[in-house]
């Protein structure tokens, strides 16, 4: 028996396959006498030998380095953005087929930690550098930009001794109100760390959350059903020529319920000793289940709670999940 799918899967299957496959198989043109059969998406069959002579492959760019952050589009299904280690941002409007650097020329540098397309205007961008994967020879952040044409031109919007930054999100209805977590420098302290929110579409940043000058923001949550409830993963990682420090008893999930006016450090069944990088994610179709990926000690693992972060408790402490978490530690949920 066949199986059936929609055109952007059936599309998505074929470039990450290879498999060439006519214009009209993408568009819904005519395809009664193609490969497919019909031209009626709802009956297209691709058969299970089909399937099984699928092979992944890499669709570039083959130049950049390591991706540190990406990003969809919503109601765009072939176009995303991402971010490198060194090489950029980068965009592609055909699922993969293309990739174009659109950072060249108009951002300072190539270290990239954040990209960010604002959900009620797909041409605008936020874009934060220096990866917060932060290895011994990773680059310093220089501050934030933004797009108003998706890429192709970018206004720098300060914050340059903010070090590497770790999230931007943005409001769902509106693209001038965005908040950014700093992780700060990756060698050594400094008092710029911490969560910041801007109103004015970047062109004013208030720092809504500090913990110390060696404790930063590494991740970013908002709830698009209401976005004045944020959560900010806080994490003290700092790189020595000798050494990679992580972890602090000041580290932790901390919770706002008011646009960032004011958070709360939660508890309930978190770790309470050395926290070290943490991912933090919610469920869209259910904001009270949140997820966290904590490294501590003691008490590593990935955590649930189902009240909006009140109570927490473990659900998986495998050391296959907890490997090398200055690369890993993140989590996303459907």
């Amino acid at each position: 028996m066949g199986r059936n799918f929609d055109a952007p899967r059936l599309a998505i299957l074929a470039l990450l396959s290879g498999l060439s496959l006519p214009p009209g198989a993408v568009m819904g043109q005519d395809l009664s006498s193609g490969p497919l059969g019909t031209s009626d998406p709802s009956t297209w069959a691709v058969h299970p030998t089909e399937i099984d002579a699928l092979v992944f492959r890499e669709l570039g760019p083959f130049r950049g380095g390591r991706v540190t952050t990406v990003t969809g589009v919503r109601g765009r299904p072939f176009t995303f953005y991402f971010g490198a280690t060194g090489g950029g941002v980068w965009r592609t409007r055909s699922g993969g087929q293309e990739w174009v650097n659109v950072s060249e020329g108009g951002i300072e540098l190539g270290s990239i930690g954040a990209v960010a397309v604002a959900p009620s205007n797909p041409a605008v961008l936020y874009v934060g550098t220096g990866s917060d994967a932060i290895r011994g020879n990773v680059s310093t952040g220089r501050g934030v930009y933004r797009s108003d044409d998706e890429g192709e031109t970018w206004t720098y919007l300060g914050l340059r001794e903010a070090g590497q930054i770790g999230r931007i999100r943005i409001h769902p209805a509106n693209p001038d109100v965005a908040y950014l977590a700093a992780t700060g420098h990756p060698f050594g302290p400094n008092p710029e760390r911490g969560v910041y929110r801007t109103r004015d579409g970047g062109l004013t940043w208030e720092r809504v959350l500090y913990v110390s000058d060696s404790t930063g923001a590494i991740e970013l949550l908002m709830n698009e059903s209401d976005p004045d409830e944020l959560f900010a993963a806080m994490w003290r990682g700092e790189r020595k020529p000798w050494t990679m420090i992580s972890g602090a008893r000041e580290g932790g999930i901390y919770r706002s319920r008011d646009g960032g006016d004011s958070w709360t450090k939660l508890a309930g069944g978190l770790p309470s000793g050395l926290i070290g990088k943490l991912g933090i994610a919610q469920a869209a179709s259910d904001p009270s289940r949140l997820y966290a990926i904590i490294e501590a000690d003691p008490g590593p693992g990935i955590y649930r709670s189902d009240d909006s972060g009140d109570t927490w408790r473990l659900i998986n402490d495998s050391g296959q999940l907890l490997g090398r978490p200055w690369y890993f530690h993140n989590i996303f949920a459907d």
